[in-house]
């Protein structure tokens, strides 16, 4: 690769931001964003400034076209959905989405049990999670609440009357607004340090070929030196993660009352990867990342950059809500994984977990059955082993069970704490 200093969108070469943005959410034009939940660039509380390719070239300005396989109306717009590329934890067990039920549970009697309790799923995909998070709801939650699944792609077919298919959250939501794998492919631009030691902007074609552009600068060189700095070494690498805590910032901002939760594949700022983590996923194969429309292009989240911003708007209509046991809301607790979010100060106790963590402390923890079982009732054993054996794939490390998880209370004590 070689440095150019050519402009973003001169001779088919953008940024890897709006290259990913049409590859994914189609070709909707610079400096628009068609990301769900996404609702702009403007400044959100105070903040300034998508598991998942090889095609063809020829994408020239904004407009783009499509590459061998690719979609002009965006990889997230196919009629096969997410799941045909990859699998997350909601595609792994229905055991997940009993535990997002639970959690709700816990923010309806965190809230008092209000008249009507929202669950608001975030780049919902085909509608699978919040299927099965109403399907797993005792009945008296169940005719209280009101179910929204925000996602880009059309509504699909067969999906529950009730469940309100929205591109956008509702705002003043009362109850849980869910991310799951959300983050993750809100679209960055791609930073790489050059032989001088400055940090440049990495262009694309959409054939995948690379190049750097002009130094990163402005917002997105705050936004480095504060939570990613590459460091002078050529080659090393940074994905700029302002974007995401926009897109966080917002989110949280539709909260009234209550809970948001985001999980994710993540790194906070004591093991950033020095060469990023930008890929791409197709037919459940990872394969380098091509923006043509024929693949998912990901990348790992900053989520203790997201969850400051995610702070910073809770702060604006909510006081700060102190922990169980302690005179503040420093106290973390003591469940394995756990952690409060350094350099928030006072306010309202955003938390990082890992879904190992996050899960065990929903009641899911992948024990097995005591062999007794087998002898007295040998269909509840198997049913328990089977189980077990989901449990321990949600939560195992090394996999699932090191995704993280950003819990951002709005107005009410944290639903996980001990």
């Amino acid at each position: 690769m070689t440095g150019s200093g050519e402009a973003t969108g001169s001779g088919g070469w953008r940024g890897w931001r709006a290259a990913t943005q049409a590859a994914l959410y189609g070709a909707s034009g610079e400096g628009t964003t068609a990301t769900p939940g996404v609702t702009g660039a403007a400044n959100v509380a105070g903040v300034t400034g998508v598991m998942r390719p090889t095609g063809a070239t020829g994408a020239t300005g904004a407009t783009g076209g499509t590459g061998s396989g690719g979609s002009a109306q965006g990889f997230y717009r196919r009629p096969e959905g997410p799941a045909g590329h990859f699998r997350t934890s909601v595609h792994a067990s229905p055991l997940f989405a009993e535990a997002v039920a639970r959690l709700l549970c816990r923010v309806d009697e965190a809230l008092g049990h209000p008249e009507s309790l929202d669950f608001v799923d975030m780049a919902a995909g085909r509608g699978e999670l919040v299927a099965a998070v109403l399907a797993a709801l005792p009945a008296g939650v169940l005719s209280r609440t009101r179910a929204y699944a925000v996602e880009i792609a059309d509504r699909p077919e067969g999906l529950a009357h009730r469940i309100e298919w929205l591109r956008e959250p509702p705002s003043a939501v009362t109850g849980l607004l869910f991310a799951n794998e959300w983050l993750d492919n809100v679209p960055v631009e791609v930073a790489e340090v050059d032989s001088a030691g400055v940090a440049r902007l990495v262009l694309v074609r959409q054939d995948g070929t690379e190049r750097l552009g002009e130094p990163v600068s402005g917002a997105d060189a705050d936004w480095l030196g504060r939570w990613w700095p590459p460091g002078g070494e050529e080659g090393l690498r940074a994905e700029i993660g302002l974007p995401r805590d926009l897109a966080w910032a917002s989110a949280v901002a539709c909260v009234g009352r209550g809970l948001a939760v985001a999980v994710d594949y993540a790194h906070t700022a004591d093991a950033r990867p020095p060469y990023g983590t930008l890929t791409g996923f197709r037919d459940g194969r990872e394969t380098a990342p091509v923006p043509d429309g024929s693949c998912d292009i990901t990348a790992h989240v900053a989520l203790d950059a997201c969850a400051e911003a995610g702070a910073r708007t809770a702060a604006l209509t909510h006081a700060p809500h102190p922990l169980p046991g302690s005179p503040g809301h420093s106290a973390t607790g003591t469940h394995s994984g756990s952690r409060t979010i350094t350099g928030l100060g006072t306010r309202p106790g955003a938390r990082l977990l890992t879904q190992r963590a996050a899960l065990r402390a929903l009641g899911l923890t992948g024990t097995r059955p005591p062999l007794a079982l087998a002898s007295t009732d040998p269909a509840a054993y198997v049913r328990a082993l089977v189980n077990a054996g989901a449990a321990g794939e949600l939560t195992a490390p090394g996999g699932l069970g090191d995704f993280g998880w950003l819990v951002q209370p709005v107005g009410i004590p944290d639903p996980l704490a001990p």
